[in-house]
């Protein structure tokens, strides 16, 4: 990639820059917005596919036990259903939305997992009825209304406990999900989560197969992973010799990190399953537990890196000795995560992909906010109304956290392949705006 080599690790494989334009999956960035509109979210199925293939063997290559679950609430559609089905991955969900998109693909049920610290009666009784594989249970009152639910159907559903081991991952204070002051999980220090084991136990209805703790996302370092897999696996030797519980799966989450910006990069996919594969092992055989099924759960850096955004630029203001203003098409309610989580993205101008950068601007958004910007400080060509930038590793949370707000269209999304693009997502319509507007009905 003849405009930076350093970008190589953060736009798909397959990006390619060829007479000054880029293209990713053989398809031409700039010629992909004037066929299907702007802004635009490209999935490259190839770097996609290539990383579930990548998990996969990390894992099962140092623990063949090991299943690869992918936490969808990083994006879902029906098309990304179908390739983790096609891949042979699990499931994660997080809502009844998230499980209907799964089943109107054509996953199996079975292979889902359903995550929440809130999961609503109604869900809990769609999530049964389908066959859902595993119910994480996340505090005492879910385990009393899963255990009914249930029971009503005369089924006894797994259950895998989460629990909260009190480890800080020291990743961004929205995104911890492992310490004591938390939402999420059963904490182990106060004894609720010993309490949960002996209470999943002898509750008719339910069936404790495992346990599971999640540490935050994204997770740069690996120590964290040992931190929490010796908390867990102590305690689960601790529930064995009191209460003769049998950990069949186990999982320490997910939370793996993606490459957003040159100067941080994430650690390669083999060195988390080096980091997790070998402290479970060492955890378990300290402790003298025969190793259970293996489950981690990958999001973000599945489908990040896997993601371009297309945005075509409008505006340029200059405040002269302050900054340039480069406004774009799309903004905040495409992209939340720079305004809440003050993440940071590169850019570049697709259809001047090799220009030497000559200027210093700021990508803002179209929307009725401030706090409404993409990228601070970006380097680049000086850029023209109807020039396309591109913001590389999009693929995670930006289309699940998109909005409508200012009554914003939502794009449309596309996925490339052998130079070929396919709509996988049409953009949104001002009838669609309405479509749940009741007024004068």
């Amino acid at each position: 990639m003849p405009f930076d080599p350093a970008f190589a690790s953060i736009f798909p494989r397959t990006a390619n820059v060829a007479a000054g334009r880029l293209s990713i999956g053989g398809c031409d960035a700039q010629e992909l917005t004037r066929e299907f509109g702007s802004p635009l979210y490209v999935f490259d199925e190839t770097e996609l596919r290539e990383t579930c293939r990548e998990y996969v063997a990390a894992f099962s290559s140092r623990y063949r036990e090991t299943t690869i679950t992918y936490a969808s609430k990083a994006y879902l559609s029906r098309w990304m259903a179908a390739l983790a089905r096609e891949e042979g991955i699990g499931l994660d969900v997080v809502s009844g939305g998230e499980l209907s998109v799964a089943m109107a693909a054509g996953f199996p049920a079975e292979r889902c997992h359903f995550h929440g610290n809130n999961k609503a009666e109604d869900e809990l009784h769609e999530a049964v009825d389908a066959g859902i594989g595993r119910i994480i249970v996340d505090n005492f009152g879910e385990l009393e209304l899963v255990a009914a639910v249930a029971r009503a159907r005369g089924r006894r559903q797994p259950i895998i406990l989460r629990l909260s081991p009190g480890v800080d991952a020291h990743t961004h204070a929205k995104t911890t999900t492992g310490t004591l002051d938390t939402k999420f999980g059963l904490p182990i220090s106060t004894g609720a989560a010993g309490q949960a084991v002996v209470d999943a136990l002898r509750t008719d209805g339910v069936e404790l197969v495992g346990l599971h703790c999640h540490l935050g996302s994204p997770l740069f370092s690996l120590e964290p992973y040992d931190e929490a897999n010796a908390v867990m696996l102590a305690f689960a030797a601790e529930m064995r010799a009191k209460h003769g519980f049998e950990l069949r799966e186990y999982s320490p989450g997910g939370g793996f990190a993606s490459q957003y910006v040159r100067e941080r990069p994430a650690p390669p996919v083999d060195a988390y399953a080096e980091a997790i594969a070998s402290s479970f092992l060492r955890r378990c055989r300290d402790h003298d537990l025969p190793p259970p099924r293996l489950f981690v759960e990958p999001g973000r850096s599945l489908v990040a890196r896997a993601g371009v955004a297309l945005y075509t630029v409008g505006a340029r203001k200059e405040v002269e000795g302050l900054r340039t203003w480069v406004s774009v098409d799309g903004g905040m309610a495409d992209n939340i995560r720079p305004a809440i989580y003050d993440a940071k993205y590169e850019a570049v101008v697709v259809n001047r992909a090799d220009d030497e950068a000559s200027e210093t601007v700021t990508i803002a958004g179209k929307y009725c906010e401030s706090g409404d910007l993409l990228v601070k400080d970006a380097r680049l060509p000086r850029t023209q109304p109807g020039d396309v930038i591109a913001l590389p590793a999009s693929g995670a949370y930006n289309l699940s956290m998109a909005s409508n707000y200012n009554m914003a269209l939502k794009p449309a999304v596309v996925v490339v392949r052998d130079g070929r693009g396919r709509l996988i997502r049409r953009r949104e319509t001002y009838a669609d705006l309405l479509t749940t507007d009741v007024w004068g009905e």
